[in-house]
Order: C-alpha cells, then structure tokens, then sequence
C-alpha cells in the first residue's frame, strides 16, 4: 500500500475502497509488515472505558484532586508541570497512578493485535491494556519497553524494559516487541507527562537516542498503521514524527476525515501517511476478520 502525495495534499481513501485498503492491511499485518500504532481510541470499542481517553481527560482528572490556573486547564502537559512543581514528582506519580488505577480490560481488537506473532507494536496510551491482553493471550515471548524520564527516576537511562510479570527484560530476546514510548502506569508508573518530561527528551530525540536500537532496528523494514490515535497537539505529532523518522515504508491512519483538525491533516500529508476514512470500530472489525 501507498501514501502518495499530490502537489502536498493528503491521500484520503473512503468508500470501497477504504474497504478494499483495510483488507490488504490485515494481510499486511498477519505477514508482519506493518507495525500497530495504537491509542487510546481502542479503549472505547467495546463501550465506555473506566480511563481517560485523551490528554484532555487527564488534565480534567487532574485538576479535580489539585486546583490549577484557568490559564493551564485542559493542558495536560501543563497541568502536570504545575503540579509536580509545586506538590513534587512523587505526588504527580501518584495522581497518576490513581487516574489509571482501574483494572485494563481489553477489547476483542487488543485481542486480535495479542494473538499476532508481530515483531513491533506500539502502544502510544498510558493504560497498560495492550500489555492485559498479551498476558491473557499467554505469551511469554513479549517484552514491553517502557519511555521514561532520566530526571524523575535520577538515573542516566531513557526507558526500561519488562516481561508480562513485571520483571527486567532484555528487549532483544522478544519475538514481540511493545514499545510504549510515553511510559506506562504498570509496573512501575514511570510516565512522560508533563513539560519538562518532554523538553528532556525532545532535546535529544532527534538524534533518536532516546528510542531504542531494538525498535529502531525492527521499524526499519516496516510500515506503521495508526489506530485509535490523534495528532491534534503538538507534543503528539512532534513525538510520533521521530517515531516513524527515516523509514522508506508505507504508512496509513484510520480516522473519520471530518474529524481531524488542519493540523492533523497536516502531519498527515507531510509524513505520507494515508487517511482512511472509516469510524474505528468498523475498520478494526476489517482488519480482525
């Protein structure tokens, strides 16, 4: 499949032939020549999820347990920045660890991305979902890295990485490698939240050495798929760029067209990232057979 630009502007697949697309991405996907980059729009295919869905949300859950300025509100990253400037890391730590607290439970599509033998998926969401369903589905050859602040944890390394049970893992002995670049709230809650989580590893990730070689390895050779994930805010579009960074594969998206913002449509069209157009729900069910 191909993401080919005309004069700049975004490829938008619909009809049929976004069901036409859909089918040849889950032959892609069953072949493992696609890499899954999901969010948390995944969360809600089975009805309402018991965690926030999106930076708004959490700035919202945020700001019900410490008040913030008007000027922040809504802002997650912001919000968070004040709060673990005025009430320490280790009380943002816990805030969070309290917004995500409920118990994962996957959809049948997280059932459907566990079941496959994948090299690389990417779980750009807090909420260790995907990681519930791999460790129902058995899998005991899937290792789980996890994006992390140096500055928080004070010690000189940009992530950490664990088997299904929580425990330290070397990444290059996984068949599946997931890759949660913005931290996770299991086991350990070390997550990249708030700003200056964020101008730590911006500064460097140009370069790319807070991702890891194992990932960089594995993306090489592979198109991305983006599902259930926005691109509204800067922070995510600037970090999911530096994801796909220097890679020769192809790249689709699946998203309501009428519902992405300009700049959205934007990041679409200058990363070569196709648009199909279709609601989520039904494409995941294309592509889970």
């Amino acid at each position: 499949m191909s993401a080919l630009l005309a004069g700049g502007s975004l490829e938008t697949i619909s009809g049929e032939a976004a069901h036409a697309a859909l089918a040849g991405l889950r032959a892609d996907l069953l072949a493992d020549r696609f890499v899954p980059y999901v969010g948390p729009g995944l969360l809600t295919l089975d009805g309402p999820a018991s965690v926030p869905t999106s930076p708004e949300e959490v700035a919202a859950a945020l700001q019900k347990r410490v008040p913030v300025p008007g000027r922040i509100r809504g802002n997650m990253w912001a919000v968070a920045q004040y709060i673990e400037s005025r009430r320490h890391r280790r009380t943002l730590k816990t805030l969070m660890a309290d917004i995500f607290a409920a118990e994962p439970h996957p959809s049948g599509f997280h059932r459907f991305l566990a079941g496959l033998p994948l090299g690389l998926i990417i779980d750009s969401w807090y909420d260790g979902t995907l990681t519930a369903a791999l460790a129902e589905a058995g899998r005991s050859d899937v290792v789980d890295i996890q994006g992390q602040s140096r500055a928080a944890i004070g010690e000189d390394r940009w992530y950490r990485a664990f088997d299904l049970t929580g425990r330290s893992a070397e990444p290059d002995t996984a068949h599946t490698l997931l890759y949660t670049p913005h931290g996770g709230i299991r086991p350990e809650g070390n997550v990249l939240v708030s700003d200056s989580d964020y101008v730590e590893v911006l500064t460097e990730i140009d370069i790319q050495t807070p991702i890891p070689e194992e990932v960089r390895t594995r993306r090489a050779t592979r198109g991305f798929l983006f599902l259930g994930c926005r691109f509204h805010d800067q922070m995510l579009r600037t970090y999911a760029r530096q994801i796909i960074k220097r890679l020769s594969g192809s790249h689709a998206c699946v998203a309501e067209a009428d519902r992405l913002s300009l700049n959205e449509r934007r990041f679409l069209a200058a990363e070569g990232i196709a648009l199909i157009d279709m609601p989520l729900a039904e494409a995941t069910q294309i592509l889970a057979g």
